[in-house]
């Protein structure tokens, strides 16, 4: 074998290492330092400040002592841990994240095993659990996809999931959605392994975190309702087990859903959250382009609903459905875009399809690796300089990395779209012959 072939997969692993190196060198030495000098000049608390403990130390409460998770005073609690102190409403610099326990009653039963620990340990654990949740779900949805890589290519990959600023952003707050996507990406290859039971479990689970589930489950009902004698036991097992999750937290809580959905509405107006779309052009342009892509969403949904769960068509179906979902949830949070995953590997992995067809299809397609590896290439440069500047002039800069976030699941979506229009795609599964050569054929820059 000539060097030059032979060297390259050794290059692609290091220029993914040297990705996320950048990445976590870049928060570790710029963000963090910037957020803590930040918070001291405008003399802002500090504690935990991990997403996790306002669910943990709600589960501990509802769960050892009876207490209302949404209350007030559990609330005050969850403060003075994330904090380290509860947050006074009249100091003008006082954080805007009230830090309150918003998730559905039957999240504590995920948490219920630690309840009984303390939560520097929960901490440690959970940041590893979920780390190693990160690694299985990009497999996962490479199993998914028909989409088999040789060993180099899966580090390369794994490298990049982890050092992506969605990943970094939610290891780094111990955030949910990392497990939720995990689950999310379990009950889909569950599915696709044609065992609908075991799937509907792992959704009715995700749904912890509702509003990044609700489009996936919409087209999921399409998809069952299109084969209801053979795709059935998965709708049953999805409501059978959500009738226990509900019933259950209605045992341990009475009367929660009010309190969820008040939560949910009190979140928004503490937070200021507000959809990608909405960040990006304000009412009403947001509201037509969202209900444009929606509409186009379903569209590709209506058509595709008779597909079985191991085609590529149904693939494909489901990765535009998590890429539309991070366009239209009204929250903008970077560690979200985890679920642009599967849609990112299927645009690799059918770059040259895409590349040739038009002109237009090649200025779109050069526009989304830009957007998508600016972080990177940006976290490079900033950690680099983070050892010659002085660290004032360096955390000026904390911003840059994120230019893009915003544009990325735009750009990503409309990409996904555009294709989808232009192609056919086969009703039959993947001939074993056609997935090994896949591999060969698009997974070349």
């Amino acid at each position: 074998m000539r060097p030059d072939i032979s060297l390259k997969p050794l290059w692609m692993v290091l220029a993914a290492a040297l990705c996320a190196a950048g990445i976590w060198t870049y928060v570790n030495r710029v963000l963090i330092p910037y957020q803590k000098s930040e918070d001291a000049a405008h003399e802002r608390p500090r504690g935990y400040l991990s997403d996790l403990y306002p669910r943990w130390l709600g589960a501990r409460e509802l769960l050892l002592h009876g207490r209302d998770p949404y209350s007030a005073k559990v609330t005050r609690e969850i403060q003075t841990g994330f904090y380290g102190r509860p947050l006074d409403p009249s100091l003008p610099d006082e954080p805007r994240d009230e830090e309150r326990f918003a998730y559905p009653v039957y999240v504590v039963f995920c948490l219920a095993p630690t309840i009984g620990l303390p939560f520097a340990i929960v901490q440690k654990f959970f940041y590893w659990a979920l780390l190693l949740v990160a690694c299985a779900t990009t497999l996962l949805w490479l199993r998914v996809l028909r989409w088999q890589l040789p060993l180099w290519a899966q580090a390369s990959l794994l490298a990049l999931t982890l050092g992506s600023l969605a990943v970094m952003q939610g290891l780094k707050l111990q955030q949910m959605s990392l497990l939720v996507a995990g689950m999310l990406a379990i009950a889909i290859s569950l599915l696709v392994a044609d065992r609908p039971v075991a799937a509907g479990i792992f959704l009715a689970l995700a749904t912890i975190k509702p509003q990044l589930v609700l489009l996936l489950l919409f087209w999921l009902a399409i998809w069952t309702v299109a084969d209801w004698r053979r795709r059935y036991r998965l709708a049953v097992s999805f409501m059978a087990t959500m009738a226990i999750l509900l019933a259950t937290s209605e045992y341990y809580l009475p009367n929660w859903i009010p309190r969820f959905w008040q939560a949910i509405r009190e979140y928004r107006r503490y937070t200021g959250a507000m959809s990608v779309m909405d960040g990006l052009l304000g009412f009403p342009w947001s509201r037509a382009l969202e209900v444009l892509a929606f509409s186009a969403m379903i569209g590709v949904c209506w058509r595709e609903r008779r597909q079985p769960a191991n085609t590529s068509a149904f693939a494909f179906t489901l990765s535009l459905v998590l890429a539309t979902t991070i366009l239209l949830i009204p929250t903008s949070a970077v560690y979200n875009q985890v679920l642009l995953i599967p849609a990112l590997l299927v645009l690799a992995k059918d770059c040259r399809t895409i590349w040739q067809r038009s002109v237009a299809n090649r200025v779109l397609f050069a526009i989304t690796p830009v957007l998508v590896f600016w972080p990177w290439i940006s976290s490079i440069v900033l950690a680099v300089l983070s050892f010659v500047l002085p660290p004032p002039t360096i955390e000026r800069a904390w911003a840059l990395p994120f230019w893009t976030v915003t544009l990325i699941p735009v750009a990503v979506s409309g990409l996904m779209l555009i294709h989808y229009y232009q192609r056919p795609f086969a009703t039959h599964p993947l001939s074993p012959q056609a997935v090994k050569a896949a591999p060969l054929d698009v997974s070349q820059p």
